[in-house]
């Protein structure tokens, strides 16, 4: 009988710990209808790369026309809900800045991103460019400046500090 109630206690953490995962969501292809979380815009409409956070409870992921946008909600301490994945553009195989493209996503904790690259963003502000493979990065890096960092060493100021409008911003081609 003790047996039988140790197997049952067991077999109910296990049921227990299962309930609590998760399934990671795959990323969703970029189509004329997503539009960005914070200003409301046709993401496809601008150039740079785009993010998509999944979130805890929600069917369809929010969307942001510019990186940048993206890390300031997940360093932002009020969000909608626990954060499952964020998938960001990789650049690495953009066809142009323009055109980062609507289904090569990459986990953005396995990215890399070149910061302080002097470079705007779909939405005019200094972009922060993702990449899966690090000599892309370099090369991007090379070319315009700024350092690669993982998405864990971008700074929160990175993100969420002010937007100088006097300074002149790079647009890759």
């Amino acid at each position: 009988m003790k047996r039988f109630a140790l197997l049952t206690l067991a077999l109910s953490v296990l049921v227990a710990c299962k309930e609590d995962r998760i399934a990671t969501p795959d990323p969703v292809g970029l189509t004329p209808e997503n539009v960005s979380f914070f200003c409301q815009m046709n993401v496809l409409e601008h150039g740079g790369p785009k993010a998509q956070i999944h979130l805890e409870g929600q069917p369809a992921p929010l969307f942001f026309a510019q990186v940048r946008d993206a890390i300031a909600y997940i360093k932002s301490p009020e969000r909608d809900a626990r954060i499952l994945i964020t998938y960001v553009s990789d650049m690495s195989v953009a066809e142009a800045w323009n055109l980062p493209g609507i289904d090569n996503w990459i986990d953005s904790e396995e990215a890399v991103f070149v910061i302080d690259a002097g470079v705007a963003g779909g939405m005019g502000a200094p972009e922060i460019v993702p990449f899966s493979s690090q000599a892309a990065a370099q090369s991007f890096a090379d070319n315009f400046g700024g350092r690669i960092v993982p998405i864990a060493d971008i700074p929160i100021e990175t993100a969420l500090g002010p937007v100088d409008p006097d300074v002149k911003l790079k647009v890759p081609n």
